[in-house]
């Protein structure tokens, strides 16, 4: 049975060791991840996958140094400005997932506008975690759910996977397909944890900002070399 393929989720771990290798600042692999999320997307889009997400800051970043974070802010107001053209150009939707709110004002309207600009384009769905926590998710939509049950609308009996999955982020965007790691590590790191249920894990040494289109076709070829059986023998999936 031909697997189907339509979310990547990719964790871009290794920018500031990259730079940190090369006897350079954390900034320097910073400036040049962003490039790698140009040639990536575009990669995306080249084979036709419906949706990307990138997790580009965890809520556990917050932690990093002050003048990380600033930097890190800055970037991603100004990328968001700049890639906006390329996005419209390339048919490329822009949604995000996180608790944005939490972002600072600029990068907040930043964002918010190249949503509203990139809304009606039909290709690729692009989609930037920030400020992004599996867990916090999770308990923001039970917290969704629970207002629902008090005011009437929703039954505790009729509460299901579907009705979770109906008060996550992105209720439109589909299960993760296959989910990639780039840096070495082999963690999920609190990425959409409720997404990731069945998707196809795939962890790579190499570092973001050495990672290209070339890589993640590389990746999706082996993809559809797994047998994805959801709970059931490979006899039954074969027969499919």
């Amino acid at each position: 049975m031909e697997q189907s393929l339509k979310h990547i989720a990719i964790i871009m771990d290794g920018n500031g060791r990259w730079a940190q290798r090369q006897g350079k600042d954390r900034s320097f692999g910073h400036k040049q991840g962003i490039e790698s999320v140009r040639n990536v997307v575009e990669g995306a889009s080249q084979k036709q996958i419906p949706f990307l997400t990138l997790y580009a800051f965890s809520t556990e970043n917050w932690n990093r140094p002050e003048e990380e974070i600033d930097l890190l802010m800055q970037l991603l107001a100004s990328a968001i400005v700049n890639e906006v053209p390329t996005l419209m150009k390339n048919n490329v939707r822009l949604k995000t997932s996180g608790r944005i709110d939490t972002l600072p004002v600029d990068c907040q309207n930043s964002l918010q506008k190249a949503v509203v600009q990139t809304s009606t384009n039909t290709g690729l769905t692009l989609v930037l975690a920030l400020s992004y926590s599996g867990r916090s998710e999770l308990v923001d939509a039970a917290k969704k759910i629970s207002e629902k049950v008090k005011f009437g609308t929703l039954n505790p009996d009729d509460i299901s996977e579907e009705t979770f999955s109906q008060n996550l982020y992105n209720p439109d965007v589909p299960d993760v397909d296959l989910m990639i790691r780039t840096g070495g590590d082999t963690r999920i790191s609190n990425f959409l944890l409720w997404q990731i249920a069945y998707s196809e894990l795939f962890f790579t040494p190499i570092m973001w900002p050495d990672f290209k289109k070339e890589n993640l076709f590389d990746i999706i070829e082996l993809f559809y070399t797994r047998e994805r059986r959801f709970g059931k023998t490979g006899e039954q999936v074969q027969t499919q």
